[in-house]
């Protein structure tokens, strides 16, 4: 009862924060909103069961789709939750995150990865062309002002590209990934949530 009490509590509590630090975010590349959301740790409840299941349905469709790879670059890795899972299908993780706080915990999550506190276009581990065999963005394209020139820079960046977005954002998202030619796509499924996913192979 006390620990049902205190996690709803927790739920709540994390609710309200996070109505608060991301007034003005969708679509605005608000860096300093998005650095005030990690003054709380996992402020997204990326430790939840409803995202591990989202984790491990992504590594499911990149295993079907590319199997195992040598580099990922993760866009908004934050606290590099879903970078340990990742892990499991790679040799090497890199992730970039606006939020220095974030990276901060995902460096200690994962002290082997490659992080840096910057984005897609300032990443500092080269800038030659399928740099790495796979770009993801996954529940991030919706807080960029410019999501049609992110997802260009994963297609010079990475061989290959994975994107998830929330379902509700399809209408903003959804026409700038289908410009990419040969786009497949897939849905997750989890707890009366859906995310659509779309991948393609520039290799």
């Amino acid at each position: 009862m006390i620990a049902a009490t205190g996690r709803l509590l927790s739920k709540a509590q994390r609710r309200l924060w996070m109505k608060y630090a991301l007034r003005g975010v969708g679509g605005s590349d608000n860096h300093s909103r998005l650095e005030l959301a990690y003054s709380m740790e996992d402020p997204w409840n990326m430790d939840s069961a409803l995202e591990r299941a989202r984790f491990d349905a992504t590594n499911r469709i990149i295993e079907r789709a590319f199997g195992r790879v040598g580099s990922i670059l993760e866009l908004g890795c934050g606290e590099g939750h879903q970078t340990s899972h990742f892990a499991r299908l790679c040799d090497q993780q890199y992730g970039v995150d606006v939020s220095a706080q974030a990276i901060d915990r995902a460096r200690v999550r994962l002290p082997s990865a490659h992080f840096a506190a910057t984005d897609i276009f300032a990443q500092p581990w080269g800038d030659a062309r399928h740099r790495f065999d796979l770009v993801t963005a996954c529940e991030v394209l919706y807080y960029l002002s410019d999501p049609a020139a992110t997802i260009e820079r994963m297609r010079h960046l990475g061989r290959r590209g994975l994107v998830t977005f929330f379902a509700p954002a399809s209408g903003r998202i959804g026409p700038h990934l289908e410009r990419v030619p040969d786009l497949h796509k897939d849905w997750i499924y989890s707890g009366g949530t859906a995310w659509l996913v779309g991948w393609w192979d520039d290799a």
